[in-house]
Parts: structure tokens; C-alpha cells; sequence
């Protein structure tokens, strides 16, 4: 394996900047460690240096994309109040905090089943200068049938955001060394047809009282996997429609109660 310009140019910088050996560096790269976690850094939007380290899923350009333009759409609406967000499976922290960023007006919250997804975010807040006051994370399974159990989560929200988990066992087996060796296989795998966490958010958006009466749903979904959840939200009486990413690919599930 020979080492792109541009990766060099980053582990080098790293080097210099964390007072470690360009050599181990290298050495960790060259055994298929992710260079965001080895750099330990993850731009995201706005964000320049949200922190990422292993196992908590680092962020992709495709969530990136979604994101962004649902903070334009959240900004051009011009709220006169608080938009209450919860992002499941938060990982990073990547979405809320982007949108609390970009959009003053946004209040999230973050749920995760990893306490060090949890207490990633928590740390991505405080180096954003996200205050606890606009962000917090916690611990929690929404997969579990008594979720919520917590004070912590605090429905009706206006806005219901989320990545989770969305390949198959088989894709799984077929992804490259730098995801399968370091990301954690459960923010990745999402049962046995990579549907599993769409049903279970599905049941939340249905579920009275669990959202605002103008709520906005926003999924990321697999490359083929768009269908399906329009299938499984359209029963909800939510208004659907489907993003496309730079890539061509149906990426983002919308859901607004109509």
C-alpha cells in the first residue's frame, strides 16, 4: 500500500502538530486505520475539527450534504420560537451540532446505546461551543420498547433526525479493512435486511404526541433503501419526498406532517 500525496501531506502536519513520529503514523495507515482517526479530526460543514476516534462511526460527505441543506430549509422557515431536535444514534454528535450551529433557534438533543458515542458528542459540544444549554447527549436504546425512560428525552419534538444503521450481515463481510477493522459493526449493521432501526424510528413518528404537530422527519438511508421507508412513513399521514446526494443516490428520507 503506497500512501496518496494528500494523506501524507495530513499525517505529516499531525505529526508536527501532536509531537508524534511520522513513522508510527504512517505505520498506522498503512495497517488500514482510518486517517481521521489517526489524525483524530473530522471537518464537517462548518465544523472544522469535530474530534473522532474509534470505534464511534466517522462522519461521511453523503451525511454532510443532507445536513447542510436541512439547515438552510430550517433557517429560510425563520421561526419566531425554539426548534426542538432529536437526533437517534447521535455517534459523533455530527447532525445536531451542525444544525445547532448553522440554526440559532435549534435545541437538540442526542441519544446513543455507546457511552463513547455519548461521551463524544458531549466533547464535540464543547469544542464546537455548542453550550449544555443547546446540546446534550445521553445514553439511551430507542430500539428498546420502553424507550423513552429518561427525563432527559422530552417530547413532542419538532424535528426527528437520524443515520442509523442500514447495512446487511452480507454487506458487512464485504466492506474494506478501514471500516470493518475499526468502526463499531453496530452503528453499521442494522439487522438482517439493514432495515431494523427504520421500523422502530417508524413507530416513533407514529406514536401520539411524540412529535410536534408540524414535525419534520429527516433519515439517512442506503443507496437502495429509499422505497422502503417511504413505504413504512406513508401510513403516518406525513408528507414524503426524498433527497438525492452529489452522488446521484436517493440518500435522505423527509417526512412533514402535513
Amino acid at each position: 500500500m503506497r500512501l496518496p500525496f494528500n494523506e501524507l501531506r495530513w499525517l505529516k502536519r499531525a505529526a508536527l502538530d501532536s509531537n508524534r513520529s511520522l513513522e508510527s503514523l504512517i505505520q498506522r495507515r498503512l495497517n488500514h486505520e482510518p486517517l481521521q482517526y489517526i489524525i483524530g479530526t473530522q471537518p464537517f460543514g462548518a465544523l472544522d475539527n469535530l474530534r473522532v476516534r474509534p470505534p464511534v462511526l466517522i462522519p461521511r460527505p453523503e451525511t454532510e450534504n443532507w445536513v447542510i441543506r436541512l439547515a438552510e430549509y430550517l433557517c429560510s422557515s425563520s421561526p419566531s420560537r425554539n426548534i426542538s431536535l432529536l437526533d437517534l444514534g447521535t455517534g459523533s454528535g455530527c447532525i445536531p451540532l451542525l444544525l445547532c450551529h448553522l440554526c440559532p433557534k435549534v435545541i437538540a438533543t442526542g441519544v446513543d446505546i455507546s457511552p463513547h458515542a455519548v461521551r463524544l458528542a458531549n466533547e464535540n459540544a464543547e469544542l464546537c461551543g455548542i453550550p449544555h444549554s443547546r446540546f446534550k447527549a445521553f445514553l439511551g436504546d430507542f430500539v428498546h420498547p420502553g424507550f423513552p425512560k429518561t427525563e432527559a428525552i422530552n417530547p413532542p419534538y419538532d424535528i426527528l433526525t437520524s443515520n442509523p444503521p442500514y447495512i446487511t450481515p452480507d454487506e458487512y463481510l464485504q466492506l474494506s479493512d478501514d471500516v470493518a477493522k475499526f468502526e463499531d459493526p453496530t452503528a453499521l449493521i442494522g439487522g438482517y435486511d439493514g432495515l431494523e432501526f427504520y421500523r422502530v424510528i417508524t413507530s416513533l413518528v407514529a406514536r401520539p404526541g411524540f412529535l410536534s404537530h408540524k414535525a419534520m422527519v429527516a433519515l439517512e438511508v442506503g443507496h437502495s433503501q429509499a422505497d422502503a421507508v417511504c413505504d413504512m412513513l406513508n401510513p403516518t399521514g406525513f408528507r414524503i419526498s426524498v433527497w438525492t446526494d452529489p452522488w446521484g443516490k436517493k440518500r435522505t428520507v423527509i417526512a412533514q406532517r402535513q
